[in-house]
């Protein structure tokens, strides 16, 4: 615990704290209940937050309504911890019980009570093996995964580590590459059927991208997906003569599981190098979403967000699983926000897309034909060529997921309005250097001048928007819904938000926070009483690739610095 006198946040926080154990708060021998496969399938409704996104739809969505449109204005902070560290923090909170789990960046995961926030164990994983020169857009980690009696983490020098969930003691840790040779993973991994399922970065490494599963028990690989195939393997013509090898397709986000087709769906990453005219062709699979057995690995079907990408804009933003009723007719359905600003509805039992429609200024992707994708030749950067396009490579939208309820049937987009400048740069691969091909600046969206940011609610079955409210600063935070009528997220001034879901009326704002938010937000309940945590910590790629947004004073002036706060009525 720890306080400001000049934050009036961590002041009440470390008040609320001491009166919490001092009134004999939950013990730290608390039993810890074992996360099972039906906890698992069944996450959804669980008291608890047992994975990244909630659940394995990935929906953002929990079930309380504690905290709701009619008292939220009365939510307080209750306990809060600060990390000492100075790089971005993004992960969730993730709860089990009354224990809560939470990575920090440089390999650091904490384990708190998560109604006092008692400190119960840390775990700092051992970089000495790194330099961390070959970790892209800040040195961050999103997050674990939980399992039986074990904590799964991955890491910035690709290890996969399971910890004791009650002690921390390591109980096995695998070595998926060699550090520093363009590999990295930051994403949290994912549990299905006894398989710990990550994905590793390092597209702009040209590392060639995978998904792969190990043995939850044992740390055992059980299979490897390559999301840029080889020659002769589906796909592997739609790469010039050795490039694939090279290729990138980063699989760095946590995807998600369809248990009623027993289908993984993962988002895969941008083409190595940026420059497309040195690699022509669709290059399958990256800026896709992949279908994967979870049994075997074998794709079984594909869809592709931006063909034979040249703008950096990735296929790996969250994949959420949701009914779509679309022209009259309902479907099975996945929705992605896309980087390339245009929202995708697709019919995950075949890959169909059902309906796409812009959320962000688009230029890049211009229109759809047959259900796919066209872009704009005249807007592809060469090497003689500066082009002018929408949105920018951080994208309408980057790693920050969206939440959707099942009540209002909206999704909530944290949304980024910039463009930018791209011209090709000459690139020559060596293994542990960058490999990217182009120059480029972000640059205010000429359609949004007086704002970088905004949070969006679009209709599902529509894709059509309902509400916004934009921002002067970039908004780079997670989104949280709840039956409560809530939707919750932080703001880069240190602000967590509570809106009403229906209208995006701002019900509640919390004390400023130490540190710009980008973490992604999570709630919880023990003993019926339900909690808000969220991180603060500002960094991740804005401020180190940000162009004219970055450079913008208010942008400049955010503060950074890791601190976690949990409130509650």
């Amino acid at each position: 615990m720890t306080s400001h006198p000049s934050r009036s946040i961590a002041a009440r926080c470390a008040l609320a704290a001491a009166i919490a154990v001092a009134a004999g708060g939950a013990a730290a021998a608390d039993a810890y209940p074992p996360v099972t496969d039906a906890r698992l399938a069944a996450a959804a409704r669980d008291d608890g937050w047992l994975m990244y996104r909630r659940d394995w739809s990935g929906s953002g969505y929990a079930p309380f309504k504690e905290i709701d449109t009619a008292n939220v204005a009365g939510l307080k902070p209750v306990w809060d911890f600060e990390s000492g560290l100075d790089v971005g923090h993004e992960a969730p909170p993730i709860v089990n019980g009354n224990y809560l789990f939470i990575t920090g960046p440089r390999g650091r995961l904490w384990a708190f009570e998560a109604t006092t926030g008692k400190p119960l164990w840390k775990y700092e994983h051992d970089l000495s093996d790194t330099g961390l020169k070959t970790v892209c857009c800040d040195i961050v980690n999103r997050g674990v995964a939980l399992y039986g009696d074990n904590v799964y983490v991955a890491t910035l020098n690709n290890d996969v580590v399971a910890l004791d969930a009650k002690s921390g003691k390591v109980v096995w840790k695998k070595k998926l590459e060699n550090a520093d040779l363009g590999y990295a993973m930051t994403l949290a991994p994912l549990v299905v059927k006894g398989k710990v399922v990550v994905g590793v970065s390092g597209g702009e490494y040209g590392a060639r991208g995978y998904v792969t599963a190990l043995d939850a028990k044992t740390g055992k690989p059980l299979w490897k997906r390559h999301t840029v195939p080889a020659p002769g393997e589906p796909g592997g013509d739609t790469w010039p003569k050795g490039a694939y090898k090279t290729g990138g397709g980063a699989a760095w986000l946590t995807g998600t599981y369809d248990p009623d087709t027993d289908t993984l769906l993962w988002g895969v990453g941008n083409p190595g190098p940026w420059l497309a005219t040195m690699r022509p062709g669709d290059n399958l699979y990256t800026d896709s979403v992949i279908a994967i057995d979870p049994n075997t690995g074998k794709i079984k079907w594909h869809y592709q967000y931006t063909p034979n990408d040249t703008w950096d804009y990735d296929g790996t933003n969250e994949q959420v699983l949701t009914d779509i009723t679309h022209d009259g007719k309902t479907y099975k359905g996945m929705l992605s926000a896309s980087r390339n600003g245009w929202l995708y509805a697709i019919d995950r039992t075949n890959g169909k897309l059902i309906y796409a429609e812009k959320f962000a200024h688009a230029t890049s992707v211009k229109e759809f034909k047959d259900g796919k994708p066209v872009t704009d030749d005249a807007l592809r950067p060469t090497l003689d060529k500066e082009t002018f396009t929408c949105p920018s490579f951080l994208g309408g939208k980057n790693w920050w997921p969206i939440a959707v309820s099942p009540d209002t049937h909206y999704a909530y987009v944290p949304t980024l309005h910039t463009c930018m400048t791209i011209k090709g740069a000459p690139a020559t691969y060596k293994a542990g250097l960058p490999y990217l091909g182009a120059t480029f600046r972000v640059l205010r969206d000429p359609d949004n001048k007086d704002h970088w940011g905004s949070v969006q609610a679009i209709d599902v079955d529509t894709g059509k928007q309902v509400w916004s409210f934009k921002s002067e600063l970039p908004w780079n935070s997670g989104m949280l819904a709840t039956a409560g009528g809530l939707v919750f997220s932080g703001s880069a001034d240190g602000y967590l938000y509570a809106f009403d879901a229906k209208d995006g009326k701002v019900l509640w704002k919390s004390p400023q926070a130490t540190s710009g938010f980008l973490g992604v937000p999570s709630t919880w309940r023990v003993d019926g009483k339900q909690y808000v945590g969220i991180w603060a910590g500002w960094g991740g790629g804005t401020p180190i690739w940000g162009g004219e947004m970055a450079e913008d004073p208010k942008v400049k002036a955010i503060p950074s610095g890791g601190h976690l706060y949990v409130f509650a009525l």
